[in-house]
C-alpha cells in the first residue's frame, strides 16, 4: 500500500496540544515541539477503532488474551525476546510507569539516577514520590552523545536505589548499542540497582543497520533487577489513546509495582487496547513507510542545521526528535542582542521548539547545563519541515 505522509490531516482548530499552544496568538509559529506525529494512525488501527466504537458500550474492560499472545510474538518476531503473559502489568501511559517505578523501589529520601540531557518527566517522577534526582550528563564527542561511567560511578551513594534509563535516548537520539548495556547491567549489578528502562521509542529506530536490544533481554541477571516499559503510542502516533505496558520478570519486583499502582493508576483506555492490538497484528506495512519517511526527515535536518551558523546537531539513529547545540549562536548573539535562550529566539522567527533548559535537572540559582540547546520534532510533513528550517534559516542570516 501507498501511505501519504505528505498531505497529514490538519490540526489547526483541533484538540492537538501541539498545535493549540499558539492557537489565538497572533504569530504564525510552526509548531515543532512536543512529541506526537502529525500523521493519521495506521489505517488498520482506524478500522478497529471503528469497530469497537460501533458496538456501542464502553464499560470496564481488560486486555483480552488475543491482545496478550499478539505483544507476546511481536517481542519474539522483533527482539527474539520471550515475554510470559504474567510479567506483563498494563498501564494508561508510559509516564505513569515511571512514576510507578520511583514509588516501588527504594524508600522516601533515596536517590534516582538517570543521564542528561533527558525526557523532563524522567526528572520529575522521582520528586512526586519524595526521591531525589540525580542527573549525570551524556558525553559529546566527535562519534556523538557517550555514557561517562566514571561520573556514573561518582555520583552513587548508600542512598542510590534506581537507575533511569533512556532506551533510545530522547532527546540526543541514541540507539544504546549491546555492549553499552552490558557496561550499564554489570553497573547496576556491582552496585544493586534497579533499572527503570523507558523503551517507547523502540520502533523509531532510523539507521537500518541497528537492532533495538531490550535492556531485560540481555541476561537473565539484567531481566531479575528489571522493570522495562513501552507503548505503541510514539510508534504508531496514538498517544492520546492512553495504554502502555510494563515487562517485570521478578515477581517481588512485579508485587513491588503492582503494589504501588495501588488507588492512584486509573484503567487503561479501551480503545487503546484495541488500537495496540491492531497495531501489532496489521501495521507493519505502514510502520515501514513511517521510518522510511521519518529517515528522510532527518536526513533534511541533519543537512540543512549542518549548514546553520551557531548551530550543530549529533546524527539521529533514533525517534524523530533532533536535539541542536546552539551554544555558539546564544553565544554570538549576545554581543549583540539581549535574547537568552535559542527556544526565544526561534519562536519569534515562527518554529516553535522545545526549549533544552527543561532536559536537565537544574538549581533555581544556576543556568541549566542544557539551556543552550533546542529540540525540535520532525515527525511531520516534509514541506512543512522544510518551512520551518528556512524560517530558522532567515533568523540566524538577519
Amino acid at each position: 500500500m501507498n501511505f501519504d505522509f505528505d498531505h497529514p490531516i490538519d490540526r489547526r482548530g483541533s484538540d492537538s496540544t501541539k498545535w493549540g499552544k499558539y492557537a489565538g496568538s497572533d504569530r504564525d509559529v510552526i509548531p515543532l515541539w512536543v512529541a506526537d506525529m502529525d500523521f493519521a494512525a495506521p489505517p488498520a488501527v482506524l478500522e478497529a477503532l471503528h469497530q469497537r466504537v460501533a458496538h456501542g458500550v464502553f464499560g470496564y474492560g481488560a486486555p483480552q488474551p488475543s491482545l496478550t499472545r499478539a505483544l507476546q510474538e511481536h517481542l519474539l518476531c522483533e527482539y527474539q525476546w520471550q515475554v510470559e503473559a504474567d510479567w506483563l502489568v498494563w498501564l494508561p501511559g508510559l509516564v505513569t510507569g515511571l512514576n510507578v517505578a520511583c514509588r516501588a523501589v527504594g524508600g522516601a529520601g533515596d536517590e534516582v539516577l538517570t543521564a542528561t540531557p533527558i525526557y523532563p518527566p524522567f526528572l520529575s517522577a522521582p520528586g512526586h514520590a519524595q526521591r531525589r534526582v540525580v542527573g549525570v550528563p551524556l558525553v559529546l564527542g566527535d562519534d556523538g552523545w557517550k555514557w561517562d561511567f566514571a561520573a556514573l560511578a561518582a555520583a552513587i551513594t548508600p542512598a542510590t536505589k534506581l537507575l533511569l534509563l533512556c532506551h533510545p535516548h530522547n532527546p540526543v537520539g541514541r540507539a544504546w548499542r549491546s555492549e553499552e548495556l552490558q557496561q550499564i547491567a554489570a553497573f547496576a549489578e556491582r552496585h544493586n540497582l534497579t533499572v527503570c528502562s523507558d523503551e517507547i521509542h523502540c520502533g523509531l529506530i532510523l539507521d537500518p543497520q541497528l537492532q533495538h536490544q531490550p535492556f531485560a533481554a540481555l541476561s537473565k541477571a539484567a531481566a531479575r533487577r528489571s522493570i522495562t516499559l513501552m507503548a505503541p503510542s510514539k510508534t504508531f502516533n496514538i498517544p492520546g489513546l492512553g495504554c502502555a505496558f510494563a515487562v517485570i520478570s521478578d515477581a517481588a519486583l512485579r508485587r513491588a509495582f503492582r503494589t504501588a499502582m495501588q488507588g492512584i493508576v486509573p484503567h487503561v483506555n479501551l480503545l487503546g487496547f484495541a488500537a495496540t492490538e491492531a497495531a501489532l497484528n496489521s501495521a507493519s506495512d505502514w510502520h515501514a513507510a513511517l521510518l522510511a519517511y521519518l529517515r528522510g526527515n532527518r536526513d533534511c535536518v541533519e543537512r540543512q542545521i549542518g549548514q546553520m551558523p551557531g548551530l550543530s546537531m549529533s546524527h539521529v539513529e533514533a525517534t524523530y526528535l533532533a536535539w541542536i547545540d546552539a551554544r555558539e549562536l546564544c553565544q554570538t548573539i549576545r554581543q549583540t542582542r539581549s535574547i537568552r535562550n535559542p527556544q526565544r529566539f526561534f519562536e519569534q522567527a515562527g518554529v516553535g521548539l522545545s526549549d533544552g533548559a527543561a532536559f536537565s535537572p537544574g538549581e533555581s540559582r544556576q543556568p541549566s547545563p542544557t539551556s543552550g540547546f533546542v529540540r525540535l520534532n520532525f515527525g511531520c510533513s516534509r514541506t512543512l519541515l522544510k518551512q520551518a528550517l528556512e524560517r530558522m534559516r532567515n533568523a540566524l542570516t538577519k
